[in-house]
């Protein structure tokens, strides 16, 4: 393998047969250290890799290998890193985006799927699978006629394993709860590091937007559904604690918006927030340079920062370095602890989307709703 590659390196010829024979015994895409390839095999008259690492030109051309069929692109990948890309594929002319033909590491999220370089030291975390030693929790699905938003909306409530109801539980509301399940493997989290004793037992009410994206950017009208409607209906329905301290949101992107205006809005109501790889743009000068779609945010976050307040007790705030909101998260951080609130934050390499914000599920929740393995610990 290595004598091959060192061949391309150094421009030595080689054949179709030689790189389909390392290519059929080997893990693609190929990383060593701080290095990995990429490679594409076929007809094409231009290969790009298309990846989202802010800061990173996001079009990378690939490099045919002489006489041959086969595309080739060498890149560095920091250790611990993560990469969600496509390869962009021309051909007679038409450009079309595909995965990696060669790389069975997928991730999914709303809009489909994309291929997965894992840097080396980049391990998914264990606690994140199905565990069948872990005592399952059990999902509730719920309507609630809302009038703050005129017609019904649909919650799912989890209940931890051996759930009682003549005991006292906190409560985690969810911001695009579905998404969190079905992305970032919420339901196995909560299993696991619940068995474990790692996260106190929870009730959690996983929220169902319609149409996030102008009901979460501070809507009042998203606020009053949280407060006054999505809280007392579980308050009426389950065995919840009193306490704001008892209480959290969470939310990420667009949902992280969500969660800190309505926390904003009503102060003391939730004394746990989880903010999320958070949409927090704003402008000192000048006007929005992000599209019409972040005015509304836009214009939140210049009135909180201006005004921010005490109005929770611990927020623990996670972001990629590899996204274009790495600047605004990172700023966030110190204006929240000015108000006199407890702050976490956690920045790994990796980019806005799903698995980013599931790898850091563990690090938040036992630190916003500890277990008795980490009350001890500490």
């Amino acid at each position: 393998m290595k004598s091959l590659i060192h061949r391309l390196q150094q421009h030595i010829p080689v054949s179709d047969a030689e790189i389909d024979e390392f290519l059929q015994i080997h893990a693609f895409p190929w990383v060593e250290e701080n290095t990995v390839l990429f490679f594409y095999r076929g007809d094409a008259e231009q290969v790009r890799l298309r990846h989202w690492i802010f800061g990173l030109p996001s079009s990378q051309d690939f490099f045919r290998i002489p006489s041959t069929r086969h595309w080739v692109l060498q890149a560095d990948i920091p250790h611990q890193s993560r990469i969600e890309y496509k390869f962009e594929v021309v051909q007679r002319g038409h450009s079309h985006w595909i995965r990696d033909p060669l790389n069975k590491h997928l991730a999914y999220d709303p809009f489909g799927a994309n291929s997965v370089c894992q840097g080396a030291g980049y391990l998914t975390p264990e606690w994140t699978l199905e565990d069948t030693e872990s005592r399952a929790g059990t999902l509730e699905d719920i309507e609630i006629d809302s009038q703050a938003y005129g017609g019904k909306r649909h919650l799912t409530v989890y209940l931890p394993a051996r759930f009682r109801p003549r005991r006292r539980y906190p409560l985690l509301i969810v911001h695009d709860g579905p998404d969190y399940k079905r992305y970032s493997s919420l339901k196995f989290v909560l299993d696991n590091l619940i068995h474990r004793n790692e996260v106190a037992p929870l009730i959690v009410a996983l929220q169902h937007p319609v149409q996030r994206l102008q009901e979460y950017p501070d809507h009042p009208a998203q606020a009053q559904f949280t407060v006054h409607e999505v809280l007392p209906l579980l308050q009426e329905r389950y065995p919840i604690h009193d306490l704001p301290q008892m209480r959290g949101l969470m939310g990420a992107s667009f949902g992280g918006v969500a969660t800190l205006s309505t926390a904003w809005r009503h102060p003391e109501v939730f004394g746990r927030l989880l903010l999320q790889s958070g949409s927090f743009a704003f402008t000192d000068i000048g006007e929005n340079k992000r599209g019409p779609l972040f005015d509304p945010v836009v214009d939140f976050m210049n009135r909180f920062r201006k005004n921010p307040g005490k109005f929770s007790e611990k927020v623990f705030v996670t972001c990629g370095m590899y996204e274009s909101l790495i600047y605004e998260n990172r700023s966030i951080v110190p204006l929240l602890q000015k108000t006199g609130m407890e702050v976490e934050y956690r920045e790994s390499r990796d980019g806005h989307n799903w698995i980013n914000w599931r790898d850091h599920l563990r690090d938040a929740l036992t630190w916003l709703f500890p277990g008795p393995l980490w009350m001890i610990y500490e």
